[in-house]
């Protein structure tokens, strides 16, 4: 699947330096740097899943009363941003299918404005989905270690004014970020981004992972802990190695990429690290197809509702 400008420039920017040749060496040194050929079917199939899913978790929520919580809210947030992160992918791939195969006609400058378009929604959803699963590890953090004073610090007020801040925010600099795609400056506040999610992440999940074990500890230290506490401290463990580790797989290559474009543009290795862009964007799709396995499918009360969606009951 080709990419549009300036997303291209991120998907090849060799393409943009002095480093053409180097790249078609590397090319001509070994069939792993050619990057893989992704069928659009499966970019198509992805897609529509995430999409369904992600929509079927807005419809339950606002359904259900019950859950008119700031908690999901916040994962209402998170599934909006990953339909569109699916949308934004299938738009962009439909819209440079119909390109290519000549059904679609347009002025160079309608193109442009599109690809403007389309960049800046991707860019945007990307951000604001980082965004999100970072304000709800927040959010568990609060309910966990300050559980009484929960409904005191998470107001509605405060939740609202959240979720537009990372919605303006996610806004803003995607605008930057299409507007001034040629700073490395640009890149680095991005990648900068990312790492701080990953770190903020890691310490909130490990110290509430924590605490579940010094609470287990505790127990352990007065009578033998039953076998359902050991399930579910191994069970605790699990879900954070499958929250942290989805999260890193799904969204490190691609941001191991932008570290490569500003570090080493035209080195051999990086080039051949840049052929396999599609691969590092399907893993985001799947990313987005598996936050609300995580994040909302777990509940009951939302799986009850969406039975109920899904009936028509």
């Amino acid at each position: 699947m080709s990419t549009l400008a300036p997303l291209r420039l991120l998907r090849d920017p060799s393409n943009a330096s002095e480093g053409n040749q180097s790249n078609a060496t590397v090319g001509a040194s070994g069939g792993w740097c050619q990057g893989l050929d992704i069928p659009n079917e499966l970019f198509l199939a992805l897609g529509l899943v995430s999409l369904v899913e992600n929509l079927l978790v807005v419809a339950a929520i606002l359904k259900n009363r019950n859950l008119h919580s700031p908690t999901y809210y916040f994962i209402c947030c998170l599934a909006v941003s990953d339909m569109l992160v699916s949308i934004s992918n299938l738009a962009e791939m439909l819209f440079m299918l119909l390109l290519e195969h000549g059904v679609l006609v347009m002025r160079p400058s309608i193109v442009r404005h599109m690809d403007s378009v389309i960049d800046m929604l991707i860019c945007s959803s990307v951000v604001s989905s980082l965004s999100f699963l970072g304000v709800i590890a927040v959010d568990r953090y609060i309910t966990i270690f300050y559980a009484l004073r929960y409904h005191s610090i998470m107001t509605l007020q405060r939740a609202v004014v959240t979720m537009a801040s990372v919605w303006l925010a996610s806004t803003v600099s995607s605008t930057v970020l299409i507007t001034y795609f040629h700073s490395n400056t640009i890149l680095l506040c991005l990648i900068s981004f990312f790492l701080f999610m990953l770190v903020l992440m890691l310490v909130l999940y490990i110290h509430m992972f924590a605490l579940a074990r010094h609470h287990l500890h505790s127990i352990s230290s007065h009578q033998k802990p039953p076998a359902a506490h050991r399930g579910g401290s191994l069970k605790g463990a699990v879900t954070l190695t499958i929250l942290l580790g989805v999260f890193f797989i799904c969204w490190g290559p691609f941001f191991f990429h932008l570290i490569l474009i500003v570090t080493c543009p035209t080195n051999p290795f990086c080039t051949c690290f840049f052929s396999y862009f599609n691969l590092f964007l399907i893993l985001i799709i799947c990313n987005s197809v598996i936050d609300p396995l995580i994040y909302a499918f777990r509940s009951q009360e939302l799986r009850r509702t969406l039975r109920e969606v899904v009936t028509c009951s």
